[in-house]
């Protein structure tokens, strides 16, 4: 791979952690839900567990990489919206999809994820029952040596 290939794929991967991130994808879908507008307070009930300082630091991000506009509300109630620029139109259709996706199969997921995790905690109990079985079974068995060195018996000797 060439050094201008790895770059690309830096850059791209920057982006993609900077549009799939923990809260971004959700601010993401709250725009779209609401028309692809919304002002901050908005936004913030629609996404449910974000501070208002993690969702300002997620809407300056996506706002710098052009994505996200941000208006300032002069008229009663002051306020600030956010939209979705020409670009961040583009990013509608996949964050549905989405989103779709999740609400579709996520009840599969959680299924396979239940079933991994009691695999695992049967696999690594049995692992832990075997071991602690063994241990206890060489314990028992080993019987002290009767042989006695011949320093040791010189002494029982004496």
């Amino acid at each position: 791979m060439g050094k201008a290939n790895q770059m690309s794929v830096r850059l791209d991967r920057v982006l993609l952690d900077q549009i799939a991130g923990r809260w971004q994808l959700l601010i993401l879908d709250a725009l779209c839900a609401h028309g692809r507008k919304a002002r901050f307070n908005v936004l913030r009930r629609a996404v449910p567990g974000i501070s208002q300082k993690t969702l300002t630091q997620c809407l300056r991000q996506l706002e710098r990489s052009g994505l996200v506009a941000r208006r300032v509300l002069t008229d009663s109630p002051l306020g600030v919206e956010y939209s979705f620029t020409s670009l961040g139109d583009t990013l509608e259709a996949p964050v549905r999809a989405l989103y779709d996706w999740t609400r579709q199969y996520s009840a599969a997921v959680r299924t396979a994820q239940e079933a991994y995790d009691a695999d695992r905690s049967r696999k690594n109990g049995r692992s832990a029952n075997k071991t602690l079985t063994q241990d206890t079974n060489d314990t028992v068995s080993k019987k002290p040596s009767q042989k006695l060195s011949p320093r040791s018996a010189r002494r029982s000797r004496s």
